[in-house]
């Protein structure tokens, strides 16, 4: 093949290579967001089978300095606690998870939700988070929903056990700068071995929900990420 018939490569005369670790084309809202979930590291998912537990391991979660974190839908009662933790604690990053559909958006997005998570692709539910400005945490677990779902910001990798650590590096790899929240499966002794593999956030819930002593749980968890190891 001749040079005049030969194909541009990317990035020259061709399509040009997309850099998932821009925020420019982000709004400022969006980039906010990102740079204090970035900043929490760890953003706990608060599940219960009620609004009371769940409402009570969010106070304790704030009171051991955690100001990053999700309920999710599958909590029966979210729609108050989302309400009334965004009206009365001006310094929360709350967002909601299980995210399923186009009404439930607009719910959490009525309540005051700062973000808002799916464990999977949910077309319909990206322009009501565009139309408000918020962003979307979109779930996947191929290198083709992850690139998508990071193009708008932040993608959720899920279930993140599945492939592991290992898994995540290979991504990276493909995804260079993608920000990734890594879900489902992360473990408090294994979240300094995530994020040590390029996850942008962990996400923990069954674990610190049952934890004995969730501040000091945190704590050593704190510790373990200060030094940059796992238990």
């Amino acid at each position: 093949m001749s040079a005049a018939r030969r194909p541009a490569a990317p990035g020259t005369q061709g399509e040009p290579v997309v850099d998932l670790g821009s925020t420019a084309h982000l709004s400022p809202a969006l980039r906010s967001v990102i740079d204090r979930l970035e900043t929490a590291r760890i953003v706990p998912t608060v599940r219960a089978h009620d609004a009371e537990s769940a409402d009570r391991l969010a106070g304790t979660l704030w009171e051991a300095g955690v100001r990053a974190f999700e309920f999710t839908a599958t909590t029966p009662g979210w729609q108050g606690l989302v309400t009334r933790w965004t009206r009365q604690e001006s310094a929360v990053l709350l967002g909601l998870g299980t995210v399923t559909s186009a009404a439930v958006a607009e719910s959490a997005l009525e309540a005051g939700a700062h973000f808002l998570v799916s464990p999977f692709q949910v077309p319909e539910v990206r322009p009501v988070a565009d139309a408000a400005d918020r962003l979307f945490v979109e779930g996947g677990h191929s290198p083709t929903e992850l690139r998508a779902a990071a193009l708008r910001g932040v993608a959720k990798l899920f279930p993140a056990h599945v492939g592991g650590t290992a898994y995540l590096r290979s991504l990276r790899s493909v995804l260079p700068g993608a920000r990734i929240m890594a879900t489902g499966g992360v473990r408090m002794e294994t979240a300094a071995d995530w994020l040590a593999a390029g996850a942008f956030t962990v996400s923990i819930g069954r674990e610190l929900a049952e934890a004995d002593d969730v501040p000091a749980a945190l704590e050593r968890l704190r510790e373990q990420l200060a030094a940059g190891t796992s238990a």
